[in-house]
């Protein structure tokens, strides 16, 4: 069971450093309200775990490869299993969402913004690139700079307000449009019931084993083909193969680093319901984890020229890891059962 305790103002908010920045903003409000929750349970219990290769959708030029679901659907994921509700704004101008968010910290409220990592100054120069779906908690405010708990960062940081609104309406794919969002109602359920990750397991196993080719392990071999076109002697291949390490590693946390993280859930969902099987997912998981560190690797080393470039072999290495996922996630959808 996780306990409630009482609800805290913004004055009380506690910043902790978390692994991604969506799970590690939704489960810093889920504790704000009252109800301990850690950031891999955040995750799990909201099926965030996923894989997409959109080829037609465009990073500054790139492809969007993306290992979680949607934004806004880590949060939105858990109204249903814990009774919690969110409202989220945009804005037609800057100076609307700075009123509207300098109006709710005053109300007492920790706001939640989906912001641009460009324009965000405590970044380091090499993290500032243009991705426009970077999650952050705002808590409070002095003078011209906000409060800011950035999970992915070991403590709370300032910004100004000029650069901040910035980061909120910047331009381009997946434009946050000034959104922010905040808690309406804390959680009704006193505990996560099994049921709830029995769904939550069931949905992300149906969303890895989707019958279409760009989603999930489909979506992985399809990736790999688009390797296999790849000329190993042109520049721009460095790009391309480059691009999906920073995706992965450096802005989604996908590859080890979400396998990780939903091992964790399943470890603390078989505690929570007597699944032993869970738990024994957990530990099969991590080795697929270790393998998308291997393919970073393998692409990081290639890129800096430490070895040749070579994307028959990164091809291989990601249909390996397609294999390991699909035999996973079919015998994980198994113990939902």
């Amino acid at each position: 069971m996780l306990t409630p305790t009482r609800p805290r103002s913004n004055a009380e908010f506690s910043h902790q450093h978390a692994g991604h920045c969506e799970s590690g903003v939704a489960s810093a409000l889920m504790r704000h309200s009252g109800f301990d929750m850690s950031e891999s349970m955040a995750f799990g219990l909201s099926s965030g775990l996923a894989f997409v290769y959109l080829p037609f959708v465009k990073l500054s030029g790139l492809p969007l490869i993306a290992y979680r679901t949607q934004p806004k659907s880590l949060i939105k994921g858990l109204r249903k299993p814990l009774g919690v509700d969110f409202s989220f704004e945009t804005f037609s101008s800057p100076e609307r969402g700075q009123a509207r968010l300098d109006q709710l910290l005053a109300q007492g409220k920790v706001v939640g913004l989906q912001t641009s990592v460009y324009w965000l100054p405590y970044f380091p120069p090499e993290m500032r690139f243009h991705f426009n779906a970077h999650n952050l908690l705002v808590y409070g405010k002095e003078g011209d700079e906000y409060l800011i708990s950035d999970p992915v960062f070991e403590a709370p940081v300032r910004c100004k307000v000029e650069d901040l609104n910035r980061s909120r309406f910047a331009k381009g794919v997946l434009a946050p449009k000034g959104l922010l969002y905040v808690m309406d109602r804390p959680p009704v359920q006193s505990e996560i019931s099994p049921e709830a990750l029995r769904k939550a397991i069931k949905k992300t196993c149906r969303g890895m084993l989707a019958p279409v080719p760009i989603a999930g392990v489909k979506g992985m071999r399809s990736l790999a083909r688009r390797f296999e076109k790849l000329s190993d002697t042109e520049a721009t291949t460095a790009d391309f193969v480059g691009h999906m390490v920073r995706m992965q590693e450096e802005i989604g946390t996908g590859g080890a680093g979400f396998r990780f993280i939903y091992a964790a859930f399943l470890q603390e969902a078989a505690e929570l319901a007597g699944n032993k099987a869970w738990a024994a997912s957990a530990d099969q998981l991590i080795e697929i984890g270790d393998g998308w560190r291997a393919l970073a690797l393998a692409i990081a080393r290639m890129i800096r020229a430490r070895d040749p470039m070579d994307t028959r072999k990164l091809a291989q290495m990601l249909r390996r890891q397609a294999d390991a996922e699909e035999a996973f996630f079919r015998s994980l959808v198994k113990t939902t059962a």
